[in-house]
């Protein structure tokens, strides 16, 4: 009824009024955001479904899914066997910490949720995903998120079933570390890249900083816990450092997410022991 020009007219005018919305008050578009959320996540849920059947259905009959299956179960056993390591080393940093402290409680073991991924937004402006999973599963903003080989950044929305989270490489990502082996403490500052940089390292770490130390999360700040494994250090081939995340977020179907209410190590992030 309008034509081309009207329909184009009224999209122009409700984006800005959305823009408008957003800066006067940020708190209700946040809202909105995430009833969208929860209203779409399902559904897309839903329409993958019939798609997914039917690709194994192709599979099958090209004699291609007995090949697929054996490689699931490699690779689910390659992710079991990387989640024990990855469990190992953050035991081994944890001890190394404690060595010098008595009389530590022992910490009472972490609830995960397990949340399937919906939807992906990366482009060149945000690097975030969509979960299944959302307050009713008691998925709160805040809470870091994993992969099986570390961690892949944090929830900033939350809805009733369904939450997005930020990952470590958006620009907008900042995660107190710690370089193993060295004791430098640093910021993990997301670039929109592959990569993200250290920020606020002490000055000696630009003179013997090396090619594949391990970094962790900190604990400072009571936002992520300590010890979480998170990448190595990699070079750039100009003399620069940047930390090469563990986790691909390009081929990951499921992701867990802390429940901080039950993680004893944000306790040591907001200072109840020092050092």
């Amino acid at each position: 009824m309008w034509g081309p020009r009207g329909a184009s007219l009224f999209f122009l005018s409700f984006s800005f009024g959305l823009f408008a919305l957003s800066s006067v008050s940020p708190n209700n578009l946040q809202t909105v955001r995430a009833g969208v959320m929860d209203v779409f996540a399902p559904v897309m849920a839903t329409v993958s479904a019939p798609v997914q059947g039917a690709a194994s259905y192709v599979r099958a009959v090209t004699g291609i899914a007995q090949l697929q299956e054996e490689n699931a179960r490699l690779q689910a056993e390659n992710t079991r066997l990387r989640e024990w390591y990855q469990t190992a080393m953050q035991l081994q940093a944890r001890n190394s910490s404690l060595e010098s402290m008595l009389n530590i409680a022992a910490d009472p073991q972490s609830r995960f949720v397990t949340a399937r991924i919906v939807s992906d937004s990366g482009n060149a402006y945000v690097r975030s995903m969509i979960v299944l999973a959302g307050r009713e599963q008691s998925v709160q903003t805040g809470n870091p998120v994993l992969a099986p080989e570390g961690l892949i950044g944090r929830v900033i929305e939350s809805g009733d079933k369904a939450a997005r989270v930020l990952l470590l490489t958006d620009m907008n990502s900042r995660v107190p570390v710690l370089v193993e082996g060295k004791n430098w403490r640093a910021i993990l500052s997301g670039t929109n890249g592959g990569v993200p940089v250290l920020d606020h390292l002490p000055p000696e770490a630009l003179k013997d900083m090396e090619q594949g130390l391990r970094v962790v999360t900190s604990g400072h700040g009571g936002l992520f816990p300590f010890g979480l494994p998170v990448g190595e250090i990699v070079g750039d081939g100009q003399g620069g450092w940047h930390v090469r995340p563990y986790a691909d977020t390009e081929r990951m179907v499921f992701v867990r997410i802390i429940d901080k209410a039950e993680d004893p190590f944000l306790q040591l992030g907001s200072g109840s022991i020092t050092e």
